[in-house]
C-alpha cells in the first residue's frame, strides 16, 4: 500500500482578521504548515493553531515567509542571502517558542509563497532556507516543492527532505507552479482535484500545460486560503483512501 501525507497552510489569520477554516482542515490533514508571523499570524493565532494541531494529533511545521502581510507573502522582498537566513531562523524560532507554551513540537519547515517559489528556482535562496533550518534544529525536516532547488539544498545541508506536490495548483511544463497571475493557475473543482491526485500518486506523473511530468511525491498540499479548501481536502483524502493509499504524516 502507498503511504502519503496531506498538508495545508494554517494559522494565517492576524488579530481580528480571519483566513481559512483551520478547525475544519485539522479534521482532514496529517501535517500543518503554521505561519510564523512573517506573511501572517501573531502569537495568539500561533498558540491557538498549535494547540489545535496537538489535540488533533496533526504534525506541526513552521511556515516562514517574507514579512509582507499586505501582500500575504506573495511578493518578493529584496533581501540578501544572509538576511533571508536570519529572517527564516527568527520565524522558525518564534513558532518554536510559542509551541513550547502550547506543549507542541515543531517537526519540519516549509517556505511560504514568494519565498518558497524563489527558493525553488534560486539555489542561493534555497541554501539560505536550509542553513537557517539546520542552525535552529538539525532534526527538522524540510518540506520541499518537488523537483526544485530546495530538494538538493536540503540534502546537502544534511536535512531530511520531503518532496511535495500541490493538489489545487496547475503546473508548468518545467515542473514549476503556474503563476497565480495566470488564468487557471488555481484549481477549484473538488472532484477533479481528488481524481487528479489519485492518478498522480498511482502513476508518478503530474499533468502540466506541456503534458505529464514525473514528480516525486511524499506529501500533498491543499491550500487553506482557497474557497472550498476543506471540501477539496476531504475529497482528496477519501479518494486516496478508496484507492488503497494510507494517509499518514511523513514524520512520526
Amino acid at each position: 500500500m502507498r503511504r502519503i501525507d496531506l498538508n495545508s497552510d494554517m494559522g494565517e489569520s492576524y488579530g481580528p482578521w480571519k483566513m481559512g477554516d483551520d478547525a475544519g482542515l485539522m479534521e482532514v490533514i496529517t501535517s500543518a504548515n503554521i505561519a510564523c508571523g512573517g506573511h501572517a499570524s501573531d502569537p495568539e493565532t500561533m498558540f491557538t493553531t498549535l494547540t489545535m494541531a496537538r489535540e488533533k494529533g496533526v504534525v506541526i511545521g513552521a511556515h516562514p515567509g517574507y514579512p509582507d502581510r499586505e501582500g500575504f507573502g506573495r511578493r518578493i522582498i529584496p533581501m540578501s542571502m544572509a538576511e533571508i537566513e536570519r529572517m527564516v531562523a527568527a520565524q522558525i524560532g518564534a513558532l518554536m517558542g510559542v509551541a513550547a507554551l502550547a506543549g507542541a513540537k515543531v517537526r519540519y519547515v516549509k517556505a511560504h509563497g514568494a519565498l518558497g517559489n524563489f527558493a525553488a528556482d534560486d539555489r542561493g535562496v534555497a541554501d539560505a532556507v536550509a542553513r537557517a533550518t539546520k542552525a535552529v534544529d538539525p532534526s527538522l525536516a524540510l518540506l520541499a516543492i518537488s523537483g526544485t532547488e530546495i530538494e538538493p539544498a536540503g540534502r546537502d545541508a544534511g536535512l531530511t527532505v520531503v518532496s511535495e506536490i500541490f493538489a489545487d495548483r496547475a503546473y508548468l511544463a518545467n515542473g514549476r507552479l503556474m503563476p497565480r497571475s495566470r488564468p487557471g493557475s488555481v484549481l477549484h473543482d473538488p472532484q477533479a482535484i481528488a481524481k487528479r491526485m489519485v492518478e498522480v500518486v498511482q502513476t508518478g506523473l503530474m499533468p502540466s500545460e506541456g503534458g505529464p511530468i514525473p514528480l516525486a511525491a511524499q506529501s500533498i498540499c491543499v491550500h487553506g486560503d482557497t474557497p472550498g479548501a476543506v471540501e477539496s481536502a476531504r475529497r482528496v483524502r477519501a479518494a486516496l483512501e478508496q484507492a488503497g493509499v494510507t494517509l499518514a504524516p511523513f514524520v512520526s
